[in-house]
This record gives structure tokens, sequence and C-alpha cells, in this order.
């Protein structure tokens, strides 16, 4: 592609005080931090840092009392299958999964876009799922006061499967409820929902 140049832009003072960090990490752990192909590292490492927990720096609320709107409608709105990344707060490894989130809306709706956007404005953060699951939940509540909103995350933990007990298929879910998603009912509705294939 002509013309091509990628664009980055990452904090020049946290980068700098970043790769020293790494730098110091990597020669500790017995590597040579001046070979070819770790010469670059220390600093890629530390603007994929700072990528990974961008999420710090974003207002999650403020994200989704942009994009509010009057509307009647008192049925149940579903967003499933929405990616997650993180970074586990006890070992910084990544954990990554699907998270599901659905509320009951009474006379505000969101636009859609943003509910993907407060999952990934937590999620890139130094998390344990249980949190994050709550996080959502509550944003969500708060933002729209709604009459009930569900959270469900399903994830594999890195700091399972590379390290400890070496579980490579264990997955791990989270969920959490308010208001009309309490019921059975409308609880069962909404798993019914998130596990089913459309066709």
């Amino acid at each position: 592609m002509k013309n091509y140049e990628k664009i980055e832009q990452y904090n020049t003072e946290i980068t700098e005080i970043l790769s020293n960090n790494y730098k110091t990490i990597i020669e500790n752990l017995g590597e040579d931090v001046a070979r070819e192909g770790l010469e670059k590292t220390p600093e890629r490492v530390a603007k994929a840092m700072q990528y990974l927990t961008h999420g710090y720096g974003l207002d999650p609320l403020e994200i989704l009392k942009s994009a509010l709107f009057t509307e009647d409608h008192q049925q149940m709105i579903v967003v499933k299958d929405i990616e997650v990344y993180s970074m586990c707060e006890h070992h910084m490894l990544p954990f990554f999964g699907k998270a599901h989130v659905a509320y009951i809306p009474n006379g505000k709706i969101v636009g859609l876009s943003k509910i993907p956007r407060i999952v990934d404005a937590f999620a890139r953060r130094m998390q344990v799922q249980e949190r994050l699951t709550d996080q959502i939940k509550d944003c969500i509540q708060e933002a729209l006061e709604p009459l009930g909103v569900a959270v469900v995350i399903e994830a594999q933990h890195m700091c399972m499967q590379m390290r400890g007990i070496q579980k490579q298929n264990s997955v791990t879910t989270t969920s959490s409820f308010t208001g009309a998603f309490e019921k059975d009912k409308t609880r069962k509705e909404f798993i019914s929902l998130i596990t089913s294939k459309l066709s």
C-alpha cells in the first residue's frame, strides 16, 4: 500500500520510564537485551501495556450518557458475544472471552455501540472478572435507570492455563443482575437468548 504510515500516540515520558523498567526485567530474567530480537522489545512492551490499560483514561459513565434517547420500549435488549480482553491484576496475564449484556428500558435507551465501548473501557484495566462484571452492570444501572440489568462474562484465564494449575480448557463464568433480572422467569429468558443460535 502506497503512502501508508502507521500513527501511534503514546505518552513519551511514561513510555521511557516503562521501557527502562522492562529492560531491567528482561536482563534480570537472564536475557541479552542488546541482541537484535530484543533490542526494541522494552519500548514495544511499554507501548503495548499502555494500550492494554488505556481504560484508565476513559469514563464509561460519560460514554453511555453521550448517547441516551427517550423511548417507550420496555422489552429486553440484549447485546451478546462482546469480545473481552483484559489483564488479570494478580499475575498480569491476559484473560479473554465474551460478555453478554442486557437491560430492560424504563423510558431511556442507549446507542447499541456504547455497550461494547463500556465493556472495553472497564476491561482495559488491571482487573478481576468478578469486579469487571459488576462494574458493567452498575454503570448501565446508573446511566439508564432501567427496570433491570444483566451481565454474564465467560472467560479463559492465562494465569490458570499457562501457569499454576495449567487447566487449558477451563472457562470461568461470572454473572450479575439487578431489578427485573432477579426474577427467575426474566433471568431464564436472558440465559436462553444468550445461549441460543438464531438461524
